[in-house]
């Protein structure tokens, strides 16, 4: 209980350093984190990156998934975060890293993801940071591989279906705000068509 109120304080603390950068009061919430991860498989993935890691909610879940000779590669821009979440998993198959993800290519040393799992708050991101950090998204999946996207509005979709052939969306209405939920692949048939459409 007092290291989640730890959490939670790092979080907000970290929200009202930077809200751009966080786009939430509090951590987003375990059954959403757990929608979202149910839209693809990570217990098939070699590796998975991690964007915005934060405090760990997805860390945690991501972690429970993996098979046990995959790899985790946590990005997280706040450098207190990402010591939290050093400290939080002692877990062989997670290599946590300090920056922003718009510099994901510089730690993939030609490696490429099955899975990307992405926290960001992108609509509150400026544009030009945003594009950077969707377009890493897609150079740094496999062929094959998913992108999944957590937001708190639908405003992204367009910029995702620019750039994947596929985009499933579902929500996850238990999350504070309710969560929207994008499943991306670059092969139209990889994922089932949006609901909305």
């Amino acid at each position: 209980m007092r290291q989640n109120l730890t959490e939670r304080l790092l979080f907000l603390r970290a929200f009202v350093t930077h809200p751009t950068r966080v786009g939430a009061i509090l951590p987003t919430s375990r059954r959403a984190v757990r929608d979202m991860l149910d839209l693809g498989d990570v217990g098939a993935a070699n590796l998975v990156v991690e964007l915005g890691a934060g405090t760990g909610v997805y860390t945690r879940e991501i972690l429970a998934r993996l098979s046990p000779g995959a790899k985790l590669m946590a990005l997280e821009i706040d450098p207190q975060l990402a010591k939290l979440l050093g400290e939080e998993f002692s877990d062989p198959r997670l290599q946590v890293i300090c920056d922003s993800a718009e510099n994901l290519h510089r730690h993939l040393s030609g490696a490429r993801a099955d899975m990307v799992v992405s926290g960001l708050p992108f609509t509150s991101l400026e544009s030009d940071l945003r594009r950077r950090i969707l377009d890493q998204m897609v150079q740094a999946l496999a062929p094959g591989g998913v992108a999944l996207v957590l937001q708190y509005s639908p405003f992204i979709v367009k910029e995702l279906r620019l750039r994947f052939g596929s985009v499933k969306r579902i929500i996850s209405p238990v999350n504070v705000p309710p969560a929207f939920l994008f499943a991306c692949s670059a092969d139209r048939t990889a994922a089932a068509p949006d609901a909305s459409n």
